[in-house]
């Protein structure tokens, strides 16, 4: 597995408000390394995460995902490699209001045309693995930052993914709880060799990266 962004640029906005925070970006990322994002807002790490998961289709360049150029695809094809093969960790969790931790990753299967029976055990374990074998019945009202962040790392694991990316995974929780969950995600990271791209301004998480990726001061080419 491997991700390849090959010449990226992006332009958004439009007249004296455009911006181009990716100009012919080139870097390599690694299947089972954890990779971390560092740089200033504005200087592409969101632009880059929303080009490498399909969210964004580039101006010029190619986004390679196991030699898939997921730009080149139809809007229909995009959205089948986002559901199958790219999963996604946001800032706030993004948890549904209603739903119990089990049932935050069953209703991710069925959206993603899975019969929630048929992963039912997948999701248990991935909950085991993030820990929370004891609130697979509890709502997000009723779990901490931390807890929420977890239930989501779980449920982005659920299609078993090639390529995990996390936005600002560490903003809503205390210290210890950044440590652990960044550990958590390094070590789900090695264990299931997916490629993981985590955009932070936390030094708790470039201390536990494998590898970090300044977005300011990369070389180009670069393999992380």
């Amino acid at each position: 597995m491997s991700l390849h962004l090959h010449d990226i640029t992006v332009s958004l906005g439009q007249g004296d408000s455009r911006t181009t925070p990716l100009n012919g970006f080139h870097a390599r990322f690694r299947p089972g390394a954890m990779t971390a994002l560092v740089g200033p807002s504005g200087s592409g790490k969101s632009t880059l995460l929303a080009v490498a998961g399909a969210l964004l289709r580039p101006d010029e360049g190619q986004v390679l995902l196991n030699g898939t150029d997921l730009a080149a695809l139809s809007d229909r094809e995009r959205a089948r490699a986002r559901r199958g093969r790219i999963g996604y960790m946001f800032q706030s969790g993004n948890l549904l209001t209603g739903l119990a931790a089990e049932e935050q990753l069953l209703a991710a299967a069925s959206l993603a045309g899975h019969k929630p029976r048929a992963v039912r055990a997948r999701a248990r374990e991935l909950l085991v693995d993030v820990g929370l074998e004891h609130r697979l019945a509890h709502r997000p009202d009723q779990l901490s930052g931390g807890e929420r962040q977890r239930i989501a790392l779980a449920r982005a694991l659920l299609m078993q993914p090639e390529l995990l990316l996390i936005d600002e995974p560490t903003a809503a929780v205390d210290r210890t709880r950044a440590h652990d969950l960044t550990t958590l995600i390094a070590r789900t990271t090695h264990r299931y060799e997916c490629v993981t791209v985590v955009a932070t301004h936390d030094p708790v998480v470039t201390d536990i990266a494998d590898t970090t990726l300044d977005m300011l001061n990369h070389p180009a080419p670069t393999t992380v």
